[in-house]
């Protein structure tokens, strides 16, 4: 065998993680490489959970939501001593190279080790989408699906009882999920942390489309919007502007807050045809000596980036998707 290499997946779970692991795995393999397996993230790297792993080891896994190396938050890798014992526990076992499946966090962290002199490849896997320099990353495409699964559910108890539902979703400081589910699901009011709220044209957006024969409303809403006011209470954003529509505009109101049942569950076909590409063209970059690289899904091209300059960008929303929601919505 040639170079050893380590694969790790870090931050939150997202599906389609399994299927970059594999492909990873196998192309090390088929340019002769050998694949190290590390558990648990930078902790379990820092730990030394690491084993040589063949084929056979990501056999059958390609559907499986989640991440078979598993996740865990790292306080001692935020510190300088941290960083330093997993760059000795990559020399211990030989590793020259490594590839980091996750998000922005994970990324920070894997250029922290590449500026100490470790070879890093980064694959972009988070639900959010919030990482610049690809269209999409692992797991966004399986969570709007699920999130609109869910949607299709909520809007059958919802006209049989002629309520309004606030459903909240993740996304940290992005509306993707939010804005991408709730266009494709039909949702009637769409607040996204890139556009500031204001619950009094809330509550009017529904009293119009009551006025005008409508009897349920589906309001959905990102983890991170912000009102026009000022900042966001200390509650969910979901609860105040659910409890607001109730007592202002006087429509008998539920809340969903979905949380992790949208992390979970297998990767879409879109999903696993992305972590499949972007992690074979991580190994490539590997083979090549090349370090400090990002592979991002551009226009269905991949495409390699500088680390340092994907994490010095702001991911941009794209708000002609939002402006279609208003125009689409019943009211």
């Amino acid at each position: 065998m040639g170079r050893k290499i380590g694969v790790l997946t870090s931050g939150g779970d997202a599906p389609g993680m399994n299927a970059a692991v594999r492909t990873v795995v196998r192309a090390a393999l088929h340019y002769n490489l050998e694949p190290y397996a590390i558990y648990r993230g930078y902790h379990g790297l820092i730990n030394g959970e690491i084993e040589a792993v063949d084929s056979r080891a990501v056999s059958g896994i390609i559907q499986r939501g989640g991440t078979i190396l598993k996740s865990a938050r790292s306080d001692l890798f935020r510190t300088a001593e941290g960083r330093a014992q997993a760059v000795d526990m990559l020399d211990k076992h030989g590793i020259d190279s490594l590839i980091v499946i996750g998000g922005d966090g994970s990324f920070r962290g894997a250029l922290s080790l590449e500026e100490m002199g470790v070879n890093v490849i980064c694959i972009p896997a988070t639900i959010d989408n919030d990482i610049a320099c690809t269209d999409y990353s692992i797991g966004f495409d399986t969570a709007v699906n699920n999130v609109m699964e869910a949607v299709n559910k909520i809007r059958d108890t919802a006209s049989s009882h002629e309520r309004v539902y606030v459903v909240e979703v993740m996304g940290r400081a992005s509306g993707y999920i939010a804005l991408y589910s709730g266009l494709a699901g039909g949702a009637d009011v769409i607040l996204i942390p890139e556009v500031p709220y204001d619950l009094e044209q809330v509550c009017q957006l529904i009293e119009k489309a009551n006025a005008m024969g409508k009897t349920y409303n589906i309001v959905m809403v990102a983890e991170g919007v912000r009102p026009i006011s000022g900042e966001q209470g200390e509650e969910s954003p979901s609860l105040e502007i659910g409890r607001y529509i109730q007592e202002h505009a006087g429509f008998d109101t539920r809340i969903t807050i979905l949380g992790h049942i949208q992390r979970g569950g297998a990767p879409t076909v879109r999903d696993r045809l992305l972590a499949s590409r972007l992690s074979y063209h991580a190994i490539e970059l590997v083979y090549q000596g090349k370090s400090g690289k990002m592979l991002g899904e551009v226009n269905q091209v991949v495409k390699s980036f500088d680390l340092s300059y994907v994490l010095a960008q702001e991911k941009q929303l794209n708000l002609d998707y939002y402006h279609l929601s208003n125009i689409l919505s019943a009211i």
